[in-house]
């Protein structure tokens, strides 16, 4: 009688399944790969705001320990300081020029973008290009040259310097940053490529013309981009210091028409030596802010449009 040897298969011993790290192991490596970013935080982010919210209740020259003085330096900010609410209406005045004409001109670019077959990198990168340099001091001070008596404009349209004029300085600081504007563009760019050839294509079955179909496909489908792109450049636009610094040669000028929030944020504090005044001044911007993008946020209900809700 002769006996069949079993497959190998069957002789082999069922292969242990690989042994899963404990849960605790697990958050402990996580823990260690995300210390550098949680160290950074804490340290150079949620420390400082904590030290100046501290300091905007205190009298602080730099020198000197810090004295508590309440709610002084706010209330001497909002009722005993004419130039801190210039400041304020430059700030907005600012706000209310750059931020529309800039997303204007990077969406007009980057219509033109869209349709063009050829060279389209290049001409992205190009004007992409300022949104690099434009923030630098350098650039600024050229600026001021560009806009100053005897410059390029002044020869072009014989109007004087523009940074001599109070009604025409603040333009030109507003100018500096509508020019800033690639980093829009590629989002707007970006933004146009993903909405369907099918849209415009029945669009045009029903006769509506270019402008039409700007307007009732580009705008809705590109509404979602648009309001990032109106948050981003707003929160952006309330912090400018550089161009205004530059133009305004460090004081404001001329008669503070460049006066901005930051740029009198920075004079109360390194130059008047009132540190306490100036972070005061820093969370008021900060509350700002907030509220802005928060009402930005609530207004968007009516007219950003998300193709995966159906509606606006």
């Amino acid at each position: 009688m002769t006996t069949t040897a079993s497959p190998p298969e069957a002789q082999r011993a069922p292969a242990a399944a690989p042994r899963r790290r404990p849960k605790r192991e697990r958050e402990g490596a996580a823990w260690v790969f995300l210390s550098p970013w949680v160290l950074g935080a804490i340290v150079l982010t949620l420390l400082p705001m904590a030290v100046s919210l501290y300091l905007s209740f205190t009298d602080y020259d730099l020198f000197n320990p810090p004295r508590w003085v309440g709610l002084r330096n706010y209330t001497q900010m909002f009722t005993e300081d004419p130039r801190y609410w210039r400041s304020v209406v430059t700030t907005l005045t600012y706000v209310v020029i750059a931020v529309p004409l800039q997303l204007a001109l990077a969406l007009l670019v980057a219509l033109a973008l869209k349709g063009m077959k050829r060279g389209k990198a290049f001409y992205r990168s190009a004007f992409y290009a300022p949104s690099l340099l434009g923030a630098s001091m350098s650039i600024a001070l050229v600026w001021r040259a560009v806009f100053n008596d005897g410059g390029p404009v002044d020869n072009l349209f014989g109007t004087g310097g523009w940074v001599n004029k109070p009604g025409w300085a603040l333009l030109a600081v507003a100018l500096l940053t509508v020019w800033q504007f690639g980093a829009p563009m590629v989002i707007f760019l970006a933004g146009l490529q993903q909405i369907p050839a099918e849209l415009y294509e029945a669009a045009a079955v029903d006769g509506a013309t270019k402008w039409r179909q700007f307007l009732s496909v580009t705008v809705p489908m590109l509404s979602p981009v648009l309001f990032f792109n109106l948050v981003l450049q707003t929160i952006q636009a309330f912090q400018v210091f550089t161009p205004a610094f530059a133009v305004g040669a460090g004081k404001g000028g001329p008669a503070d028409s460049t006066l901005v929030y930051t740029m009198y944020l920075y004079d109360r504090g390194f130059v008047a030596s009132h540190m306490g005044y100036a972070s005061a001044m820093a969370w008021v911007l900060l509350a700002v802010i907030g509220v802005v993008t928060a009402v930005l946020f609530r207004t968007s209900r009516s007219w950003v449009f998300y193709a995966s809700e159906g509606d606006r």
